[in-house]
């Protein structure tokens, strides 16, 4: 899988992590993100990876900011992206299997290490389950 992945100033050593983590499982990862941590905006970390997942490059996105909010607003922008925000593995798995979350926002600041690396696990090998959800997200995109 092509996954892309992009970060603000409170993100830097999780996103090294998570390209790590990926690369080892075989994935090819796109990085958009910051590798300071001196403070930068978020958007400018986040439109690449919405537009990465929007035209198909990547598979998914990985965006990390210190709430996961800002990020994650960012990336909603785009008409086909439902980026979700999550703060443990079972929200994971939910926005992954009901909302078929293409991107996961991860708040930093809440979140270890370690927990970010779990959520991304049960982020890659979790599937939609389609059927009344499909329904659902087809009345997402406004006209």
């Amino acid at each position: 899988m092509q996954f892309s992945i992009g970060n603000d100033h409170a993100g830097v050593e999780y996103k090294n992590n998570i390209v790590s983590y990926l690369k080892s499982k075989g994935h090819e990862v796109f990085n958009h993100g910051s590798d300071i941590e001196e403070s930068v905006d978020y958007p400018d970390f986040i439109h690449p990876v919405a537009q990465d997942v929007s035209s198909k490059k990547a598979s998914f996105g990985i965006i990390i900011c210190g709430s996961g909010n800002g990020a994650s607003m960012t990336a909603n922008k785009y008409q086909d992206i439902r980026s979700a925000l999550c703060w443990n593995k079972e929200i994971v798995m939910l926005a992954r299997q009901h909302n078929d979350a293409n991107i996961l926002s991860l708040p930093a600041r809440f979140i270890s290490i370690p927990q970010a690396i779990a959520m991304v696990e049960v982020y890659i090998n979790t599937e939609f389950e389609g059927g009344r959800h499909q329904n659902r997200i087809d009345k997402i995109p406004c006209v």
